[in-house]
């Protein structure tokens, strides 16, 4: 069983029991997962987003973009159908934020691919919303450079349809953060982002809106943002982080509904298959 998949199926532990098997798992995301085609949404929810030429797959970052059948596709396709099947539950909606201790534990690559991967996988629209405005990386690793966006919305009351962006990966849209600031805090708790995240949610209803976010230590952004998401992905990448950090940040996220912890080995285990991954 992959790390990923355990660490998932203990996150399943806690709210059921016994423990569903892998197998068990993926039947359920299959037989659970209700998303409603595109055609039974109201056109205007989908107009006038941004196009931008289609992402180069050849990107190995984009693991999941790429259609080719690898053992780190696979890892990430065994995260998506265990995502879809522990979040058909009553306490969770539509929104997920990804997070990490410290940076460079893969956080943004773990959002992204999953992301990804649930967009090319059935037939609705995903939306990644980069809220790390301290460090933005979406855009960089989809190798796009808008003009605006998240800031733009918060700063200057744009509206959220003139940043969002078709990406050309399945129905993949981004939100992207549109420019670094150095200390958000104010504008990820302000009003305005409340109103922004509930009218994602509301756009979004019967689709996933994967907010990637700023580290939680040493600053206080992850924990603003998780006080207004469903459910909350944590990623742990061997030897980065602390111990007592991580259980630190654990345990500040009680009761913002963890969904699971992703053991990020991704470097070791991409070395095989001629990638770097961070």
């Amino acid at each position: 069983m992959s790390r990923i998949q355990d660490a998932l199926n203990k996150a399943a532990s806690r709210r059921k029991s016994p423990v569903e098997s892998a197998a068990e798992i993926n039947h359920a995301a299959a037989q659970k997962n209700e998303l409603v085609s595109e055609s039974q949404l109201p056109e205007k929810q989908f107009s006038n987003l941004l196009d931008v030429p289609p992402i180069k797959v050849d990107n190995l970052m984009l693991a999941t973009a790429r259609d080719e059948k690898t053992e780190v596709v696979e890892e990430y396709n065994k995260l998506r159908s265990a995502v879809i099947a522990l979040t058909k539950g009553d306490k969770f909606s539509n929104t997920l934020m990804v997070t990490s201790t410290v940076s460079e534990e893969g956080k943004s690559m773990t959002a992204l691919n999953l992301a990804i991967s649930l967009a090319k996988e059935h037939d609705h629209t995903v939306l990644l919303v980069d809220t790390d405005l301290r460090r933005p990386s979406v855009h960089k690793f989809l190798d796009i450079k808008p003009e605006v966006g998240l800031v733009h919305c918060l700063r200057d009351n744009l509206p959220i349809e003139k940043a969002l962006i078709k990406t050309g990966i399945g129905k993949l849209v981004v939100l992207p953060a549109g420019e670094a600031v150095n200390d958000p805090v104010d504008m990820l708790s302000s009003n305005r982002m409340k109103e922004i995240i509930r009218e994602l949610r509301e756009r979004y209803a019967d689709r996933y809106v994967i907010f990637d976010t700023p580290p939680a230590l040493p600053f206080a952004d992850a924990g603003v943002l998780a006080a207004n998401m469903d459910a909350t992905l944590f990623v742990v990448r061997e030897g980065k982080a602390r111990r007592e950090d991580i259980v630190k940040t654990l345990d500040n996220f009680k009761g913002h509904n963890l969904l699971g912890v992703i053991y990020n080995d991704a470097h070791a285990f991409m070395k095989k298959q001629d990638y770097y991954y961070y």
